[in-house]
């Protein structure tokens, strides 16, 4: 059984910060990725970012170079640290873990609760 326990939604103005955490537990032994996906209302969701215990990233055209992925091995936490964040940004944003074995193939396996986000022009 997996958990995964996530922090750091809410409720910014347009070209603020957030920062999204997500500590996993149980049994991930054979997991190595990491990663969030986001759904805004009506609309499917999607990889926001992704990252593997051995250094691969990815990233969603539409966040590279605002959006920062990293994680703490030790911990088993995941971070997304998000600036210049724009109203379209706005959604419910999922922890997940998963397999990755390239930088563009990520398989989530467990998923956590989800965060809001929600970011006003």
């Amino acid at each position: 059984q997996v958990q995964l326990v996530e922090s750091g939604g809410g409720s910014v103005q347009a070209g603020g910060s957030l920062r999204l955490s997500c500590a996993a537990s149980g049994s991930i032994f054979s997991i190595n990725g990491m990663g969030w996906y986001r759904q805004a209302p009506g609309k499917q969701r999607e990889l926001v970012a992704a990252i593997s215990s051995g250094g691969y990233i990815h990233y969603a055209d539409s966040v590279k170079g605002r959006f920062t992925i990293s994680r703490d091995n030790a911990k088993n936490t995941v971070y997304l640290q998000m600036n210049s964040l724009k109203p379209e940004d706005t959604a419910v944003y999922y922890c997940n873990v998963g397999v990755m074995a390239t930088t563009s193939s990520y398989y989530p396996v467990h998923w956590g609760q989800g965060t809001q986000v929600t970011v006003s022009s």
